[in-house]
């Protein structure tokens, strides 16, 4: 494989709340506010949340995270 065939197995694995907030570097409430307020693509599973790397990726280029 080569590193950017695995990476792109890696960003498109499903991600946890735990690793999302680590990857981001925020806390889960913001997370929760951000899903809620600005539309972060993520899918509800019953209880747990999941995120595909690469929308969250988008997501925050595109500005929506920043927005006030």
């Amino acid at each position: 494989l080569s590193l950017v065939g695995s990476e792109m197995c890696i960003r498109d694995s499903w991600y946890s709340m735990k690793e999302i907030m680590e990857y981001l570097g925020v806390s889960r409430d913001t997370v929760l506010d951000w899903i809620e307020r600005r539309e972060m693509p993520a899918a509800k599973i019953g209880r747990l949340w999941k995120f595909k790397i690469s929308e969250v990726d988008a997501w925050m280029k595109s500005g929506v995270a920043a927005d006030k």
